[in-house]
């Protein structure tokens, strides 16, 4: 098995987590994780593993994190669900520290693959305003209108890993992430997404005895749904490809938040009151992934 050094960045997170228990599976060994959380806090821990509690936003913290490192996974940032986006728009943007000084870093100890996990909330908002929506191609992220300030801060720094590869030669590799769900995902605390959320509330209510829900948004609004094996698979091959664009890993199975609801409901065998509320965050109206691009690169979709 290869022994060079691979490092994931957000690997206390959920996606990192998982990517870190996947690599170990491959027989990788040498793995540093790194998070800005206490190690108590990390989603999960794996003995053999080098952990760092780091702050990427600082470059020096970058520089340690990527010293001998081979191959790096980019997957920290500052996010969360809707709710959390919303509302933070600043700390969401200063993410941006996190990939420049991270590709600063990338830069002085050579190192050898770059991936950088982006989002669908790249995507010009136009292009998303009706629950029908067509499946968004990789190239309607331009004219830019991305989500405000998650979407600005993810497609401003595919342009950073896009420039650092031309000017510098880093090899980068850019996935536009569509909604993972799986285990170990944040459920509460205002930072989950819908899958998350909705399943809480149902387990809530289930529990409770109090069988009404409360959802955000009419219910009609649109979703692509990945579940975390899929990111995995997906996240690997793309770094491993010779794909130099930014392209789409999500399901093109386009779902309601309604239609979520009553997934959930009918696994837990209960019916809910439905309850809409119309001032709350919910996002673009509609939102799914083509992915004729990841088909014919990778022979491969989710």
């Amino acid at each position: 098995m290869n022994t060079k050094k691979i490092v994931v960045c957000g690997g206390g997170g959920f996606i990192g987590g998982h990517l870190v228990a996947d690599l170990l599976r491959q027989g990788h060994r040498n793995i540093r994780a790194v998070d800005i959380k206490p190690l108590d806090e990390w989603y999960q821990v794996f003995d053999g593993v080098e952990k760092l509690q780091l702050d990427l936003q600082d470059k020096e913290a970058c520089e340690q994190a990527l010293r001998g490192a081979a191959k790096v996974y980019n997957l920290a940032a500052d996010m969360g669900g809707m709710g959390f986006i919303e509302n933070n728009r600043a700390l969401c943007m200063l993410s941006v520290l996190i990939n420049t000084h991270l590709l600063m870093a990338a830069t002085k100890f050579g190192v050898e693959h770059f991936f950088y996990a982006s989002s669908a909330c790249v995507y010009a908002a136009d292009k998303q305003v009706l629950p029908d929506v067509i499946a968004l191609k990789e190239s309607d992220a331009y004219p830019a209108m991305p989500e405000d300030g998650y979407g600005w801060e993810k497609l401003f720094s595919e342009r950073m890993c896009r420039h650092f590869r031309e000017d510098f030669g880093v090899t980068t590799r850019v996935a536009r992430y569509h909604n993972v769900y799986g285990p170990h995902g944040t459920y509460d605390g205002g930072r989950e997404k819908a899958p998350a959320a909705i399943s809480r509330k149902v387990i809530q209510a289930k529990l409770s005895g109090w069988h009404e829900i409360e959802i955000w948004g009419d219910g009609r609004q649109t979703r692509s749904f990945m579940y975390i094996d899929d990111c995995l698979k997906g996240t690997q091959a793309i770094m491993h490809s010779d794909i130099l664009e930014p392209i789409n890993l999500g399901s093109n199975e386009i779902v309601t938040i309604n239609g979520l609801v009553d997934i959930v409901e009918e696994i837990a065998g209960i019916k809910l009151k439905r309850t809409y509320n119309l001032k709350a965050p919910k996002g673009v109206n509609g939102r799914n992934s083509d992915n004729e691009l990841i088909q014919k690169m990778l022979n491969w979709e989710p």
